[in-house]
């Protein structure tokens, strides 16, 4: 009988991980909230100075997961960056390796930036416990459309909660491409989020389309995180604000 083939996939999503053993089993997870995804896709993992040997089965198996092995580590921002350039796909989706997607995240923004033709689409995500309970994160940005540069305003100050999940936005990769991770060794997807809806308009629907998995070994969790959260808000709500400012044209960036 001959092959079927699968349908060319319209979404990519960029996982960066380092495959540390407390954390393949929520890559397992991660790997299986997208194989209940309708909509077809694929998966671009940056290993992070390990290789693909520690990867688990159902990813080592599945045809729409391709790797880039980096030789030693590089940091979150710089693997995703890198693997970015492998894409290959219409639109993209950051995610982190231990988190999840909705069954529905794919359909919903996928259908809603092919027929609005907006750049950019998201949603609401979920905190998700070990218990497995979740409460929902409504973003400060409201639901609807947005121009270019108006998710921005929604951070009044860097010591706000930020205006958007990242990791929530599905985009068109050329937008993507021009506005990636920031250069920081955390909050470098706040700078990719404030960059991707700064450049176009898009679209915010009511509706959660991911999870973050609350445990011991995420990264929010480690000793030491707070100590440059604060210089990594700055950064990227100075980036977001110069950005729009560019963008738009005459706006004073030495007020405020």
């Amino acid at each position: 009988m001959p092959e079927t083939s699968l349908p060319a996939p319209l979404i990519t999503v960029v996982i960066a991980t380092r495959l540390r053993d407390d954390r393949l089993d929520y890559l397992t997870a991660m790997h299986a909230s997208l194989t209940r995804q309708s909509v077809p896709w694929e998966a671009v993992i940056a290993l992070d100075g390990t290789t693909p040997e520690r990867l688990p089965t159902a990813l080592a198996q599945d045809s729409r997961i391709r790797t880039l092995t980096l030789p030693r580590p590089v940091g979150a921002a710089c693997a995703r960056n890198l693997a970015l350039t492998h894409v290959r796909t219409p639109y993209v989706n950051w995610a982190d390796d231990d988190d999840q997607f909705t069954d529905d995240a794919m359909t919903v923004r996928l259908s809603t930036l092919e027929s609005t033709g907006v750049g950019w689409c998201a949603g609401w995500s979920e905190d998700q416990h070990p218990d497995g309970s979740t409460r929902l994160w409504r973003c400060p940005t409201p639901p609807g459309r947005h121009e270019a540069g108006d998710v921005w305003a929604y951070w009044k100050t860097p010591t706000d909660t930020i205006p958007i999940g990242p990791t929530t936005i599905l985009a068109r990769t050329d937008l993507v491409r021009a506005a990636p991770m920031g250069g920081l060794v955390q909050g470098e997807d706040y700078c990719a989020a404030l960059g991707v809806t700064t450049l176009a308009p898009g679209i915010l629907l009511p509706v959660p389309v991911y999870r973050y998995r609350k445990h011991p070994g995420q990264m929010t969790a480690q000793v030491g995180y707070d100590q440059l959260e604060a210089a990594a808000r700055q950064h990227a709500w100075a980036y977001g604000r110069s950005l729009r400012a560019v963008l738009r044209g005459g706006e004073d960036l030495v007020r405020g």
